[in-house]
């Protein structure tokens, strides 16, 4: 089945009632603070006065600022619909990579990817949480294409021979990749899919 993902697919459970309140009241000060000042100028305290909660609440709920930027990323990184239906899996790809490209290659998507990966924690990795979130959305892809008749790769394929170099791309090198690079990189996970 296309679907058999090693990524963790749980994430952390949406807190209900006045945890929710707290949570929603902080990442929108986060978010509207970052806007305003700039990441670099946030602080704890700053964040505390304009969500209305003392700063222990912040650190007992996140522990520091770069576990708040984090979990405001992840926030704003989950997908909030399926991905484009093209008719072909190869369609599907493309129009998912390019348009993550393009987000994730802006200066604010940059931003995310950087408070993701900056947090070293052991119990709830934001990364992990991010990298299952791509996994669904190319999930949903090759699902469809199954539905179809289209032989489809397995999800860790996709993961490896497109996420991998289309992250490592804006992540590590000055330039997002090209699009007739993310083509390259789809068309090696779909000929590896035709000849298993």
């Amino acid at each position: 089945m296309a679907t058999s993902v090693s990524f963790s697919s749980r994430t952390a459970p949406r807190p209900g009632g006045r945890s929710a309140r707290v949570q929603e009241a902080v990442h929108r000060a986060t978010r509207d603070l970052a806007a305003e000042h700039g990441r670099e100028a946030l602080t704890v305290p700053m964040v505390a006065a304009r969500a209305g909660v003392t700063p222990s609440t912040i650190y007992r709920r996140w522990g520091d600022l770069a576990e708040l930027l984090a979990d405001v990323s992840v926030e704003r990184l989950r997908p909030e619909g399926e991905p484009a239906d093209t008719g072909s899996l190869r369609g599907d790809l493309l129009a998912w990579a390019e348009q993550y490209n393009e987000e994730m290659s802006s200066q604010p998507g940059r931003g995310m990817l950087r408070d993701v990966l900056s947090v070293q924690s052991p119990d709830d990795r934001p990364a992990c949480r991010c990298a299952s979130f791509v996994a669904m959305q190319i999930g949903v892809l090759l699902d469809r294409a199954q539905a179809r008749g289209d032989a489809a790769p397995h999800v860790e394929a996709v993961m490896d021979t497109l996420v991998a170099p289309l992250l490592f791309r804006l992540l590590f090198t000055p330039a997002p990749a090209t699009a007739s690079e993310i083509a390259g990189w789809i068309d090696a996970s779909l000929a590896a899919a035709q000849s298993a």
